[in-house]
């Protein structure tokens, strides 16, 4: 690892791994997103109540879609949001100090890449229960007394089953309670990369969430700056502290 140090009275900034702002996959930019899906009482809730702590544990930020054909209402009648939106309010937005809820009018079923686009940042990776008719990659969860036959095909962007019988149809297949194994699958496939060409930002121990555009922006300005410094050429990671005395 190639270290250049500089200190001034700002912000620290923590480990960035070095990439040419010009060679960025564009994957690089764009959050993944799995969908869950299989027939009603398949278990794609629970597979996803226990995915989503595996890759947390493993350090992977994890937002999830739940899709709803019939409709839902999440603000109960009499409350403030509720009485913003019987007003006419075309967005609500509730805050708190440890989280924030938007409560929005659409003019139609949103895709997930229009939910990714307009609505989620600042993860690693999307996992939405439902969606199967949507072009995103899908594991299928299927179990035998159940059901007859696969929802979806490798056509549909199948890449995985996960089941209680073996599947030979041309992609992974995984035992209903092999949650590490689904996780290792996803971590590989969809998810290393990404890590690879992290560029992260902490303030004070605090990590800040940068948006990709930021990101790819941050990283293509340090590598310009150092690539005219001797001996910073060719690294693969760049630190740099910028440290001050605080208030």
């Amino acid at each position: 690892m190639m270290e250049c140090w500089a200190k001034k009275n700002l912000l620290s900034l923590p480990i960035i791994p070095l990439f040419q702002h010009s060679n960025i996959p564009k994957e690089f930019n764009v959050i993944p997103i799995i969908s869950i899906v299989g027939k009603s009482d398949s278990g794609k809730t629970t597979l996803i109540e226990k995915l989503v702590p595996e890759l947390t544990r493993r350090g992977y930020r994890i937002a999830t879609v739940k899709h709803d054909v019939h409709g839902f209402e999440v603000d109960q009648e009499g409350k403030d949001s509720w009485r913003h939106k019987q007003a006419g309010a075309h967005t609500v937005v509730i805050s708190s100090p440890k989280k924030v809820a938007l409560i929005r009018d659409v003019g139609k079923d949103l895709t997930l890449e229009e939910i990714r686009e307009k609505l989620i940042q600042d993860v690693d990776l999307i996992l939405s229960e439902g969606y199967k008719k949507d072009v995103q990659p899908k594991i299928e969860i299927f179990r035998k007394e159940k059901h007859k036959e696969l929802l979806c095909t490798k056509e549909d962007n199948l890449i995985a089953i996960v089941s209680d019988r073996k599947f030979r149809v041309g992609v992974s297949c995984f035992f209903l309670d092999d949650i590490r194994g689904v996780a290792d699958f996803i971590e590989r496939k969809y998810l290393q990369s990404e890590r690879e060409g992290e560029v992260s930002l902490k303030v004070d121990g605090k990590r800040i969430p940068m948006t990709p555009f930021v990101k790819s922006f941050v990283a293509s300005t340090i590598t310009g700056m150092l690539s005219s410094l001797k001996g910073c050429g060719a690294a693969k990671q760049i630190e740099i502290r910028v440290e001050g005395e605080g208030k």
